[in-house]
């Protein structure tokens, strides 16, 4: 697989994972494909399990991109009307989601770990 020591720093911290999963999915724009290879990369020992449940929490907020960016090219700039309720009821679901659930990414990888 090849030498990733250097990313250490990066994997340990959960708040690096959270913005890695949010860059990633808006890159990509598709979460299903950002939770895919989170999951390889779990399953071939690369990622730790807090590091991928923050990435996952940052792949859900990232898929909010999606709604913005349509927003923006259907509403010709910032969204608007029923296009912007939508938007900041998606994204704020999910940020406050994420805030919650953040600071357990360990706790959480333990109780799943059990399985």
């Amino acid at each position: 697989m090849g030498n990733i020591e250097h990313l250490q720093w990066f994997l340990g911290n959960p708040i690096y994972m959270f913005i890695g999963g949010i860059a990633m999915t808006l890159a990509w724009q598709s979460s299903s494909l950002s939770t895919t290879a989170i999951i390889a990369l779990v399953a071939s020992g690369a990622l730790p399990l807090p590091a991928a449940i923050a990435a996952v929490l940052g792949a859900n907020i990232g898929t909010t991109g999606t709604i913005w960016l349509a927003g923006f090219f259907v509403s010709d700039g910032m969204p608007k009307g029923d296009t912007l309720r939508i938007a900041i009821i998606h994204t704020g679901a999910n940020l406050m989601m994420a805030i919650a659930l953040l600071p357990f990414c360990s706790q959480i990888a333990k109780y799943v770990g059990r399985f």
